[in-house]
């Protein structure tokens, strides 16, 4: 590919790179599996980039992608067998000052949203990214309507989850 192409490609990726993170952190539960999830949407990112014509924005699209090859992943790992993580295993000294309440309901809220499908966490995702669901339709491909009436029934479903 020539350089131009390559050149715009990385300013862009740059710009947007916290959309990757915050993919991989939705989808992912340790260090190394956010690096391997990073490394393999922007492989996909660049496979596709000469292909990206600008119909939607580069961000949309760049949700569209990553969350395609995230949820592509993630059907396939599971099919592997379960093992304990050791980063899950933490022991930590607080001190009495510190309010961990924030973290602690980020922590909780991560949990339940894992527990969600891969669409749910993409339509959780793209919500708490702002994102109005005109654009949470064309980034997930699915009509507006469908994508408010998922959300409010994976809204209710976090609120169950939460309430357990």
């Amino acid at each position: 590919m020539n350089t131009e192409l390559e050149h715009s490609f990385v300013e862009l990726l740059e710009k947007h790179q916290n959309i990757i993170h915050k993919v991989c952190r939705l989808y992912t539960n340790n260090y190394d599996a956010h690096n391997d999830l990073f490394q393999e949407i922007t492989i996909q990112l660049w496979k596709a980039y000469p292909k990206f014509r600008g119909d939607a924005k580069f961000s949309t699209w760049m949700y569209r992608v990553g969350l395609n090859t995230a949820i592509t992943l993630y059907r396939k790992s599971k099919r592997r067998v379960n093992t304990q993580d050791f980063e899950g295993v933490a022991f930590k000294m607080k001190a009495d000052e510190y309010d961990d309440t924030e973290e602690e309901q980020l922590k909780l809220m991560y949990k339940a949203i894992h527990q969600l499908n891969d669409i749910e966490k993409a339509l959780v995702f793209l919500y708490l990214e702002d994102k109005d669901y005109r654009e949470i339709s064309e980034t997930l491909g699915i009509s507006e309507v469908n994508a408010r009436v998922k959300m409010n029934r994976t809204k209710t479903k976090l609120r169950n989850i939460l309430n357990q």
